[in-house]
């Protein structure tokens, strides 16, 4: 029965969104730049197209390689954990597409898509999997096709919030997509709780298989995920800062895994999964301050508190939501990406209060507009950022609870 269920609920899935394609989406003129005007922090329209495929290819392959890859570390359901993360990922491409492109490429009654579209979608596709990871081995793939078609349309509303209507600055997600993926699934898990399930522990890594995976999932997270953080920043001619600070984070939180872990556990080797955990928290951190003016030793600092947090609340937070909360977190996704995207966030909101014009130049118009303009201080802006976190907080815990 549930081989008939996952059958039928794919092909009336796929057929639904054939049918929505085929009335509102087309490519994009290649003469123009589509409605960029309408996607929040876009700086697409001053771009060329042939930046724009590259860095597409990479926050593709981040999404479906980097994530796929990452869940495979579970003893028990790493491989199939694996297939589920493609079925979402196909399915989640498709569906944000059509979700994202009613509110930010819908011109003329048609959803125009396009490198940007696409990218958009796979920051889509990103939070979702994040979400997953709190869920895995509990659910079976027609939950997670339902996870990921209310997960979507939620990820949409809180993204559309944020970026359009208040003006916040999240080019990297910390709180749109890390935050928002990691407190939507845990909340789906906590009421998925059941008592045989709170006894049952999580799922280590117990092999050698287990850890070619996560050796092949961190060197992809190393390799796309800069520019996974600065796929939607300023390029044209100015200095990446998405990209150095992001490698700035990740090298500092790659060492505080090294530092902590040791202290906390018993094993001589540090396990492939907890660098791999660190390098994610790195990331997790500089999603919304990459492009800001951290600075290189602020880039560092950032990176290396947030590598403090997976051996910390592996050791002692995670028993406390599993016997106290009733949240069995299966990938540890409250460590790894919700507590770094809070703590990148307040990064970025400190970061705003004392944004300058003098410190950023011609980029504060790009990094934060507003404030560029003279409609809105800095301590305006940085409200706003802080404003954004328990708004993406209560959408997460609300949208989790309604989907669980």
């Amino acid at each position: 029965a549930s081989r008939f269920q996952l059958s039928g609920l794919c092909f009336l899935l796929q057929i639904l969104t054939i049918i929505l394609f085929a009335v509102f989406v087309r490519y994009s003129p290649e003469s123009s730049s589509g409605p960029c005007f309408q996607q929040p922090n876009c700086s697409w329209k001053n771009q060329d197209s042939g930046f724009q495929h590259p860095r597409f290819r990479d926050v593709h392959l981040q999404a479906l390689l980097g994530f796929g890859l990452l869940v495979a570390f579970l003893g028990r359901y790493g491989l199939g954990s694996v297939a589920i993360s493609i079925l979402v990922v196909a399915f989640a491409i498709q569906w944000a597409v059509l979700i994202q492109g009613f509110l930010y490429f819908f011109l003329n009654g048609k959803i125009y898509v396009g490198a940007q579209s696409m990218v958009s979608a796979d920051f889509c596709t990103a939070a979702i999997l994040i979400s997953t990871g709190a869920v895995l081995g509990r659910v079976n793939p027609v939950q997670m096709l339902l996870l990921t078609l209310l997960g979507v349309t939620l990820f949409t509303l809180n993204e559309y919030i944020l970026l359009s209507l208040m003006g916040v600055s999240d080019s990297g997600g910390s709180l749109t997509i890390h935050t928002f993926g990691a407190y939507f699934g845990l909340m789906i898990s906590r009421i998925l709780h059941q008592l045989h399930m709170d006894r049952r522990k999580e799922q280590q890594d117990t092999g050698h298989q287990p850890d070619v995976f996560a050796v092949v999932g961190t060197i992809y997270l190393w390799i796309f995920w800069p520019s996974f953080t600065s796929a939607t920043t300023v390029r044209n001619n100015a200095e990446p800062w998405a990209v150095l600070n992001t490698y700035f984070s990740l090298a500092a939180s790659t060492l505080a895994s090294f530092v902590l872990s040791p202290v906390l556990y018993e094993e001589s080797t540090l396990r492939m999964v907890q660098i791999q955990d660190a390098t994610l928290a790195g990331m997790a951190v500089m999603g919304m301050a990459g492009e800001m003016l951290v600075t290189p030793f602020g880039a560092l600092i950032a990176g290396f508190l947030s590598g403090l947090i997976p051996p910390l609340g592996f050791r002692f937070l995670t028993p406390i939501l599993r016997s106290r909360l009733k949240i069995q977190d299966m990938c540890g996704v409250h460590n790894v990406h919700g507590l770094p995207g809070i703590l990148g966030a307040l990064l970025g909101t400190l970061l705003a209060a004392l944004a300058t014009a003098d410190a950023y130049g011609g980029r504060l118009e790009l990094v934060f507009p507003l404030v560029a303009q003279g409609s809105r201080t800095a301590t305006h802006q940085a409200l706003c950022q802080l404003c954004a976190l328990p708004i993406t907080l209560l959408l997460a815990t609300l949208g989790g609870c309604l989907t669980g």
